[in-house]
């Protein structure tokens, strides 16, 4: 595609999440204009979330694509690939290690990740407080961008990576996310190695699991002595009637009964947990979930296949940032382009979404006893909850998670 401003396409992103912001880099660097649309009102409004492995065949390869793995490396922490698996008397039932150099899976905060891909744009690329309320195309072509209290603007492509509720989306499809069964219940450790070093232990410098039945309990290392912990279980979205979710010492003591038998090592997850709960139903998009062609309009990460949250979401997130851009750098149209990305995008969408959903159905079954001491593979629980292209739409993390995957 030619990139000479006279021909160059008027292209918005909506969502500053990673792949959002990954697909802007890769437009940049060929010379085409970008702008990312945002709802936060600047990069520090809120924390971003825990920690995100980084997979050699898909994250790894869209930031080798941009140039930003060696400084992605030298923010990750190859350490944090460390697993360990307990079964609910705490006994420790699997440990693995990376190997010297592995390099296959390192984690990263994603708050550090987000600034590194942040500080490769060009500055203003980001609007920072424009919310995106709907797109709606355009008849010959393109789309109409609509903001709360602003004009309307018209571009050649929009791209939604604004996450789970995407306000993109609907100009595409009918689709909305359905609650998985499952709950996840985050709290947090702040200074673990001096202020709780029986937590330290048990997480270790990775992550840790803990299973029985259709319950867990997560505990996941992030820089600077952060631990983000979930507890993971079964049960209806209103597992919490009757309980005000702002009540820390009721969810606390709710949680506790639900986990009553297990080792009180790991009910301490739950009891010492610093400031309140966060609740984060896991949701998912319908697979397959596909679209006619809207010309000008497309989506990326959760936006497009949001899935359980077993180490797949971000990853592709990025891949299909990095893709996408490449795909309209490639091709001499935006349609032609958009053929090439989602004929890849969709069919590998859905591959990836019922592997994700058959683990997490596996992982946290829907019947089951404290007997069933089923292992977690490797990959479950490596991807932050939560925070997946939180973008211009996230409703909130206490109604829903943004994340995916």
């Amino acid at each position: 595609m030619s990139t000479t401003p006279s021909a160059s396409p008027r292209i918005a992103i909506v969502g500053a999440g990673p792949g959002g912001l990954l697909c802007a880099r890769v437009l940049q660097r060929h010379g085409v204009p970008v702008t990312v649309f945002e709802r936060e009102p600047d990069p520090g409004s809120r924390a971003q979330g825990g920690t995100l492995d980084i997979h050699e065949e898909t994250g790894q390869v869209a930031l080798r694509a941009v140039g930003l793995f060696d400084a992605f490396l030298a923010l990750s922490r190859p350490e944090g690939q460390e697993w360990r698996l307990y079964d609910r008397h705490a006994s420790l039932v699997r440990h693995d290690r990376a190997a010297e150099g592995e390099l296959s899976r390192p984690e990263i905060d994603r708050g550090l990740l987000r600034t590194l891909l942040l500080d490769s744009l060009a500055p203003g690329t980001v609007r920072w407080g424009h919310p995106v309320e709907a797109v709606t195309p355009l008849p010959g072509g393109g789309a109409r961008l609509h903001q709360p209290g602003r004009a309307a603007e018209e571009f050649d492509l929009v791209v939604g990576a604004d996450g789970a509720w995407s306000r993109v989306r609907p100009a595409l499809s009918d689709a909305r996310p359905h609650y998985t069964g499952v709950t996840m219940v985050e709290t947090h450790f702040d200074d673990v190695d001096r202020r709780h070093p029986g937590i330290a232990r048990l997480v270790g410098a990775g992550t840790m699991s803990a299973k029985a039945g259709h319950r867990g309990l997560v505990l996941q290392r992030n820089s600077g002595g952060h631990v983000r912990a979930y507890a993971a279980f079964r049960g209806p979205e209103d597992w919490h009637a009757g309980l005000d979710l702002a009540d820390t010492d009721g969810v606390r003591a709710r949680l506790l009964d639900r986990y009553e038998g297990w080792h009180e090592s790991l009910r301490d997850i739950l009891r010492d947990g610093e400031g309140g709960f966060i609740n984060r139903p896991l949701y998912v998009l319908p697979v397959p979930h596909a679209w006619e062609r809207v010309p000008g309009i497309t989506l990326l990460g959760d936006a497009a296949h949001l899935m359980p949250p077993v180490g797949v979401g971000a990853n592709l997130a990025l891949l299909d940032g990095a893709e996408l851009a490449r795909a309209v750098v490639d091709h001499p149209t935006i349609d032609a382009a958009l053929d090439a990305y989602e004929s890849v995008m969709l069919p590998r969408s859905v591959d990836q979404a019922k592997e994700a959903g058959q683990l997490l159905a596996t992982l946290i079954p829907e019947t089951g006893t404290d007997s069933d001491e089923a292992l977690f593979p490797d990959a479950f629980w490596t991807d932050e909850v939560g925070t997946e292209d939180a973008g211009a739409d996230d409703a909130g993390a206490d109604a829903r998670p943004v994340h995916g995957g």
